[in-house]
């Protein structure tokens, strides 16, 4: 690099700067994020708390600090490099076209802009003096619901490629004293489960290397609480997602001034990513909500920005539905299904999800051993088609929704016989499979066009096609591309460019067939982040469908996602009633996965009528705000309540749901929250069991402020294990 360059470069991005401090101040209605340059011009993060009333008070946040600082560089870097004077965990670690693995990043300049009249976005330009690397760190804020969302782009305009090393999305400081860090981890059928801990000196990685199905063993979702662990109604909280659909690393770092280093981005493992000269990197976001009430206020924060802001069709409404797949798993043919049809009609239900097992020809599926890749109709099992059956369900005054998997292929398939070059696969490597299938290669243009015919053709076929259920049950092993390697291209860009191939099949979807309402699926809960719901009304938490179970997962995952979002079916799962798994699915998007056949005439009749009271206070549960009433983790009961934005109606949730131990919190009232204190509210049990009558006094009005005070007692035991409450404002 000619040494005129180095030392213009130098002059004005460091001369320029070196003795006016820029503080940049990343405000909320409530709270700021304070970004500010030190006599070296390094760009530092040093505030993150309440809004201060003046921009000027922000200007001497950083006098306090006793942390190393000197012109080799900053101890709270807002974003920190890797190979030059920085010893912590880095944010960006590259190697430039000469081989030189060093970075130095100096505030370049920043502005502010309105996007729209509800956010405001911030961007940062960082730039190394030596080097022609620049990195840009955006920050948009929607200020009233105190949500940010934080990424960055690393531009080369070097006269080579640029190998990125690790290319993080987001680099957060904290100086509180103490940390409590909450992240979910499991496996299939036990997701979503929370670990609360103390964070202690040094540096504690949630990640994933699974490549699809990222969130098996554990998720992007994550809480950190300031000072104290995390309680739901007091405390300062950040709760946080990575939005990205593929590998991702959570690193949470205690140096030994006991301040936090929070860096979130894409897993840098197996996946070195280079850069072509005059090219830029855009990296996934990482989306937060800040509170000092604990996680509740920042739980609905979060769930109405998603609603207002992510979701695709958040403030929408969704389909019921009866699936079969339970009722046949892979044997059906077409009277089977016109007759389950026909009890979508009877159950009360808006569609019928025909599942796995519909396609194949040479290879049928009949089990899940084969026919992935395949998306023709099974002649023996359809000789008329889909079409036919969407037809059967207009008859019947039901919509009609399929189940596809179209990232996968059997090995089994003709898909595979003629295209081996889309699997992937190592070529010299036995192949290894994940319940029976490998996953196809999105990296490849040509992949991608053959996944968006699957939908596309569905749709061209059958135009009152209503619903998709997309499903991705393997994760990837033998990580290789067939495509990548005839580009020429490194093979470590497969976990990136895989993802993006997703997302482009989505777009194309998308600007198509726009408001069509489809599921995330991935064998239970594998998948659920904020990128993908762009594109998903709605996903599936789990293929546990246990009723107590379920209890606890829709609770955890409630902290990051609003009931809209989050599929709930009854089956036949557990040895609950059927009145408690039809209460426990209400909380969410209600589906049935049962023979409606095999129903009582109590059971159907009761099935019936909740259907009905459902449709009456979904608006409420889909678009309300939520408070986590009685924590399940702690008590024999839980109580959740939705609560309408005008605070007219509400309805609360309660279920006892372990009779190990004696809880007196089931024997006293539960206060309710976020009522209008002011008004009258009559109280009225529903989803009564027929002959049944309730224990409460029925349709008793009280003030809003009595119950969010004293509160009710639901009347919940081992006994009667499910209540439903409506409540509804009285003149």
């Amino acid at each position: 690099m000619p040494i005129v360059y180095r030392l213009l470069t130098f002059l004005l991005l460091i001369g320029g700067y070196s003795h006016a401090q820029t503080t940049i101040p990343i405000e909320t209605a409530d709270f700021a994020i304070v970004l500010q340059t030190d006599k070296a011009n390094y760009l530092n993060m040093v505030y993150c708390g309440k809004k201060l009333p003046q921009s000027a008070d922000y200007g001497g946040i950083a006098d306090g600090y006793q942390f190393p600082s000197d012109n080799s560089g900053s101890y709270n870097n807002a974003y920190t490099p890797a190979g030059t004077w920085n010893l912590v965990e880095p944010a960006i670690q590259v190697t430039h076209p000469d081989g030189n693995p060093s970075l130095d990043l100096k505030y370049a300049s920043h502005q502010t802009t309105r996007p729209d009249a509800n956010s405001t976005l911030t961007t940062v330009k960082l730039a190394d003096p030596v080097y022609k690397l620049t990195v840009t760190l955006f920050y948009k804020t929607w200020p009233k619901l105190n949500v940010v969302e934080q990424w960055s782009e690393i531009s080369n305009a070097e006269k080579g490629p640029v190998v990125l090393q690790k290319y993080a999305s987001a680099n957060l400081f904290f100086p509180n004293k103490s940390f409590y860090l909450t992240s979910f981890q499991g496996t299939y059928l036990k997701e979503m489960q929370p670990m609360e801990e103390k964070l202690q000196q040094g540096l504690r990685t949630i990640d994933t290397k699974l490549g699809t199905r990222a969130m098996l063993l554990g998720t992007p979702n994550f809480m950190v609480a300031f000072d104290k662990p995390a309680q739901e109604n007091s405390g300062m909280v950040m709760l946080g997602q990575l939005a990205w659909s593929g590998n991702y690393k959570l690193d949470f770092e205690i140096d030994s001034y006991q301040t936090l280093r929070l860096i979130a981005g894409i897993n840098p493992y197996a996946s070195a990513y280079t850069l072509p000269a005059g090219k830029s990197f855009t990296t996934p976001s990482l989306i937060y909500s800040l509170s000092d009430q604990g996680t509740g206020l920042a739980s609905r924060q979060l769930q109405r920005w998603a609603r207002d802001y992510r979701v695709l069709d958040g403030n929408g409404s969704r389909l019921t539905l009866l699936n079969n797949w339970e009722a046949t798993y892979f044997d059906f043919d077409e009277p089977k299904l016109s007759s389950l049809i026909a009890d979508t009609k009877k159950l009360g239900v808006d569609m019928f999800l025909l599942d796995d097992g519909w396609f194949g020809n040479k290879y049928p599926r009949n089990s899940d051993n084969a026919a992935l890749g395949d998306w023709q109709e099974n002649k023996k099992k359809l000789p008329n088609g889909i079409g036919y059956l969407v037809k059967e369900a207009t008859k019947a005054g039901v919509k009609f929704g399929i189940w596809i998997e179209p990232e996968m292929v059997s090995p089994k398939s003709e898909l595979y016989e003629k295209h081996l070059d889309w699997v992937i696969r190592q070529p010299d490597r036995p192949e290894k499979y994940y319940r029976n299938q490998l996953v196809l290669d999105l990296s490849n243009p040509q992949v991608q066009d053959f996944v968006f015919g699957v939908v596309d053709g569905l749709f061209t076929k059958n135009p009152e096609l209503a619903f998709i259920k997309w499903d991705c049950n393997a994760v990837i092993y033998n990580a290789y591309s067939a495509w990548l390697n005839k580009q020429k291209l490194p093979q470590s860009h497969l976990y990136v460019e895989y993802v993006r191939g997703l997302y482009k099949v989505l777009e194309r979807i998308r600007a198509k067939y726009p408001k069509v309402p489809m599921m995330l699926c991935s064998g239970g809960g594998g998948r659920g982040d904020y990128e993908l719901l762009k594109y998903f009304t709605e996903f599936w938490p789990s293929d546990d469908t246990e009723p107590v179970e379920r209890i606890f997962q829709q609770w955890n995952y409630s902290y990051f996602f609003p009931a809209i979002t989050t599929d709930c079916h009854v089956t036949d799962w557990g040895k609950q009633p059927i009145k408690f798994r039809v209460d426990v699915a209400s909380m969410g998007k209600l589906g049935f996965d049962v023979v409606v056949s095999h129903l009582s005439p109590n059971d159907l009749a009761f099935c019936q009528q909740t259907i009905k009271n459902y449709n009456g206070f979904k608006d409420i549960v889909w678009h309300g705000d939520q408070y986590r009433l009685l924590s399940p983790h702690e008590n024999s009961a839980m109580s959740v309540a939705y609560v309408s934005e005008d605070k007219a109606k509400a309805v609360m949730f309660t279920y006892f749901h372990d009779s190990r131990v004696v809880d007196t919190n089931t024997k006293r009232p539960i206060p309710l929250a976020g009522l209008d204190p002011a008004k009258q509210y009559q109280v009225t049990e529903i989803n009564l069991y027929p002959g049944t009558k309730s224990t409460l006094e029925d349709s008793k009005t009280y003030s809003g402020a009595f119950l969010m005070n004293v509160g009710l007692n639901p009347d919940v035991s081992a006994r009667r294990t499910s209540v439903v409450l409506q409540l509804t404002q009285v003149p």
